[in-house]
């Protein structure tokens, strides 16, 4: 039996090859649910649900609105067990891969490819991103810079002034660009010039730290329970 953590990377793989450059970030809490995977691609974010032959239903409707609310395509991967009936448990605009058991190691099939999420809600997708990365998408394209305004009234006005296919990009870029190494610095620095707050303190890496490979140095930084995985297509020779 094939488990959740014998799929990831595996499938990581799989949809490099699917989809090209892409920015895969783990363990994304969005709405009252965690998204097992967000896939980046250069205009769009996908979710990705796993349900391995060990998982259950249980929370998956719920799991469903959130997704829905978030994303601008979803797809649930799924062990060989649910491959019969899970056509049943998601709409049918989420896509469906089947993972199955080769030589002990994951084989991935495309059952059926997602659609564009009909009910994704445009402030929900924004509210993904932290506030200096927002105050980039205005500097990129509004006329008045909304320093002084909540993350929630910022998000409006963008919503308010530009169309969805430029939203879109906005924030595929800032996440390709986002560094998780340097964010607590950028957020404090924001905290301090712009909010005139006080900084966030630092938390120490302790055992449940997540290991990061830059440059094929690996460093130690706190859990924030994201992978730094940045996936571009290789070159055919």
């Amino acid at each position: 039996m094939l488990y959740d953590k014998d799929i990831r990377e595996p499938l990581f793989s799989f949809l490099e090859e699917t989809y090209g450059k892409t920015r895969i970030i783990e363990e994304k809490i969005m709405g009252g649910s965690r998204a097992d995977i967000v896939m980046v691609t250069d205009d769009s974010l996908y979710g990705i649900e796993i349900k391995s032959d060990a998982d259950r239903y249980v929370r998956l409707a719920g799991q469903v609105k959130d997704y829905n609310r978030f994303f601008d395509y979803n797809i649930i991967a799924v062990g060989s067990s649910h491959a019969m009936h899970v056509e049943e448990h998601v709409p049918d605009f989420w896509g469906i891969i089947t993972i199955d058991e080769v030589d002990g190691r994951p084989d991935f099939y495309i059952l059926r490819r997602p659609k564009e999420n009909p009910h994704i809600i445009y402030e929900d997708k924004l509210s993904l991103l932290w506030r200096p990365e927002l105050q980039h998408i205005v500097y990129r394209n509004l006329k008045h810079k909304y320093d002084t305004l909540s993350k929630k009234e910022v998000i409006k006005r963008i919503t308010d002034q530009l169309d969805y296919d430029s939203i879109r990009k906005e924030i595929s870029t800032e996440l390709f660009e986002r560094d998780y190494n340097t964010i607590l610095d950028t957020i404090n620095k924001y905290r301090v010039e712009k909010e005139n707050k006080k900084p966030r303190r630092k938390k120490k890496a302790g055992k449940n730290s997540a290991l990061v490979s830059i440059g094929g140095k690996v460093l130690k930084k706190p859990n924030l329970r994201v992978s730094h995985i940045v996936k571009t297509r290789k070159k055919k020779l």
